[in-house]
């Protein structure tokens, strides 16, 4: 089943965080002759984060999300919250967008319109996508994970059933950050669905074999 949803920040949450906040204990500064970062994180750092999250205009990031298309299923006993923007052009290629750690979707709420609208950007109507936009389990408003196995390989598989629920036999797949091994995972286990593949990092990780070590 999947569900229309929209996001809708507590007044009384939302308050209670800024008193929270602004009622922040402060610890004793790190001595003058510290080199940065000796003492972990310095009480500078803390307060410019505290004062931007006081600042924070939850309402107005509330009003851009709400602009798209919101939906909720359930996919591996897991809930998933995802965008899911048509293109106005008719056959449209559908691409999924996999944000990174410890990010949201609101990596992409800038591309939206430029993949799903391309000739409004000075782009060509040929180059548009259909975009579904999924938060990771355990992030945003997928809320948190409920077992414990939520890998590359699992959400790469959720994927899958996400985008064949919503009856895409074909599509791409773009990640940033974690997402840049999740999509690749994707077309893995998806070659026949999967037409193609970008993502803005690539990783690298030892095997552990010594003779895989350089010299």
């Amino acid at each position: 089943m999947i569900e229309p949803c929209t996001v809708g920040f507590p007044t009384r949450e939302l308050d209670e965080l800024r008193q929270r906040l602004l009622g922040t204990r402060w610890a004793a500064a790190e001595p003058q002759d510290s080199r940065p970062g000796e003492y972990g994180v310095t009480v500078d750092r803390l307060r410019a984060l505290v004062a931007r999250w006081v600042e924070f205009d939850w309402r107005a990031w509330e009003k851009r999300l709400n602009a798209y298309p919101q939906f909720r299923t359930e996919i591996d006993g897991q809930p998933v919250h995802f965008l899911h923007v048509r293109s106005p052009r008719d056959g449209a290629l559908p691409v999924i967008l996999s944000h990174g750690w410890p990010g949201s979707v609101l990596e992409y709420l800038e591309l939206i319109d430029r993949l799903t609208n391309p000739s409004a950007h000075g782009g060509q109507a040929g180059d548009a996508f259909d975009v579904v936009l999924p938060s990771l389990p355990g992030y945003g408003f997928s809320g948190p994970a409920r077992y414990r196995g939520w890998g590359t390989r699992r959400i790469a598989a959720a994927w899958a059933e996400l985008m064949a629920r919503l009856g895409y036999g074909r599509y791409g797949a773009v990640g940033n950050d974690a997402g840049s091994m999740i999509s690749p995972e994707l077309g893995r286990l998806e070659p026949e669905r999967v037409v193609g593949v970008h993502v803005t990092q690539l990783f690298s990780f030892p095997s552990g074999d010594p003779a895989s070590w350089p010299a």
